[in-house]
């Protein structure tokens, strides 16, 4: 079991694992959504719904409150992919116990970009030895205060021990339980910190945000995100993956090439008319209220509104 980091980009930390404006209703919903705190395994209380599905050979689908999570499971031990909020991490735990056996300390935590919803149980797992892999745009995130306009919130620096500990640029490599898997940096999209995880013998990918299946996403344009970043990423991903392709949304069910090549055609239409309307001198305000038409409405059921989605865009040009 190994790590490559074939670029000259990847860097250690030498901390250990010991540890533009969007509608408001939309901000607050959100923020609701983050704000729950579910009953944890204290004084008999049961804990929060962790639903786990078996994707193929070593690999788990694990679904809670925020971000889909991608577990590992084999001769090397455990590596998960995100890791929710915090106060789901014992949640997780039972949920990987039953996964892993008694042993369900994750060895790798991979984070696909820095938001809590991913990121949360980050100082959980490093408390248990946990060695933390993300771009150094998260860490660099998670390392200061965060101000999310579009959510209407700010978040403080992370504990030091929630920080990744390994870092890299463009890309990274890492070998564990029978798989190559590839880490692949897309800037500018969800935000500017996003990963990709290829797992290339098993031929499932984990898209992190950069998929919301069947729904507009949430462009983080505060934290170097940007539409037409977002829409290149998704791109780049499609020339990767075949018609047998797993592939695991940062938020949705399971889902195949077909979907992802549907939610690309519906971010290249919606962009595209919108940009069109902005060129022609309409307001963002006047778009909103026209709308985009009757073949989005359904995009518009998560928690990013077709309001919401149009102003990403606007605030992308």
């Amino acid at each position: 079991m190994k790590i490559i980091m074939p670029l000259a980009t990847a860097a250690f930390s030498p901390a250990l694992p010991a540890t533009r404006r969007p509608l408001l209703w939309a901000a607050l919903l959100f923020a609701s959504v983050a704000s729950v705190t579910p009953a944890l395994a204290d004084n008999h209380e049961e804990l929060p719904d962790v639903t786990t599905t078996a994707l193929t050979g070593t690999l788990h689908m694990l679904q809670g409150r925020g971000g889909n999570v991608v577990a590992s499971v084999g001769d090397d031990g455990l590596l998960i992919i995100d890791n929710d909020y915090d106060n789901m991490a014992l949640a997780y735990e039972a949920a990987l116990t039953d996964l892993a056996g008694a042993d369900a300390n994750p060895l790798f935590v991979l984070n696909t970009h820095w938001h809590f919803d991913h990121v949360g149980g980050n100082l959980f797992w490093a408390d248990r030895g946990a060695v933390v892999v993300a771009h150094s745009n998260v860490r660099q995130r998670m390392s200061m205060r965060q101000e999310m306009p579009a959510m209407n919130r700010v978040l403080e620096p992370s504990p030091v021990g929630a920080l990744p500990v390994v870092t890299f640029g463009d890309s990274l490599a890492l070998h564990f339980n029978g798989d190559d898997l590839e880490v692949q940096h897309y800037a500018a999209g969800h935000t500017d910190g996003d990963s990709v995880v290829y797992f290339t013998a098993e031929n499932v990918v984990h898209m992190g945000d950069l998929f919301f299946k069947d729904r507009f996403p949430f462009v983080d344009i505060g934290s170097g995100g940007s539409v037409p970043g977002y829409i290149a990423a998704v791109q780049a991903v499609l020339e990767r993956v075949d018609g047998s392709t797993v592939i695991v949304p940062g938020h949705g069910s399971l889902a195949s090439r077909a979907d992802l090549e549907s939610y690309l055609n519906m971010l290249q239409i919606t962009s595209a008319a919108v940009s069109e309307k902005l060129a022609a001198g309409e307001s963002v305000e006047a778009i909103a209220e026209a709308g985009l038409g009757d073949a989005w409405t359904t995009w518009g059921g998560g928690f990013i509104n077709e309001a919401t989605w149009i102003s990403f865009i606007a605030n992308s040009q």
